[in-house]
């Protein structure tokens, strides 16, 4: 499956996304919000990309963003988690390159769009922790309303257990 909007394309994972992908976890924005398992290397890599290719159990969908002209360039990712009884969570990152040029809003509308339209779903979620300011615009702009604020609700990459903002979508928005 693949989804596209005006400077993007959402594709499935390959294998061969596994140096792109070590790349970005270095990346210090990306570590911080996203915490990643030890080693650091591309077997592990590897193994985070055929998980996020299989969807058999139905409890998630990840798409890599990458860029429409040349599909090989990686700029992020987009996925949905914990897809239950028409609900799901929304996650996602972009590479330092992408990062200033709306590729998050729009993957995150884009596959948002998707779940509502095609998957059935009602109600998507998005949380990110209060100080992640970046992931707030995200939020606001691609229509997720805040919900209210989560206390100490998930320990990111650096450890430490933050505040979250809840925002949601509903199909009917």
């Amino acid at each position: 499956m693949e989804l596209s909007a005006p400077g993007l394309l959402l594709r499935p994972w390959r294998e061969a996304d596994a140096p792109a992908v070590l790349e970005a976890w270095r990346d210090p924005a990306i570590a911080q919000w996203n915490p990643q398992g030890d080693p650091l290397d591309l077997d592990a890599a590897l193994r985070w990309l055929r998980w996020r290719a299989d969807w058999s159990s139905g409890g998630h969908v990840s798409l890599a963003a990458a860029d429409p002209t040349d599909p090989e360039v990686l700029l992020g990712s987009v996925s949905l988690h914990r897809i239950h009884a028409g609900d799901a969570s929304i996650g996602y990152w972009t590479v330092a390159a992408a990062r200033g040029r709306g590729v998050a809003t729009a993957a995150v509308v884009r596959l948002t769009e998707w779940a509502f339209a095609d998957r059935g779903l009602e109600r998507i979620e998005l949380c990110h922790a209060v100080a992640n300011a970046a992931s707030c615009r995200v939020a606001e702009r691609a229509g997720f309303r805040a919900e209210g604020t989560l206390r100490q609700s998930h320990r990111y990459g650096d450890g430490r257990r933050y505040d979250e903002h809840l925002h949601a979508r509903l199909a009917t928005d």
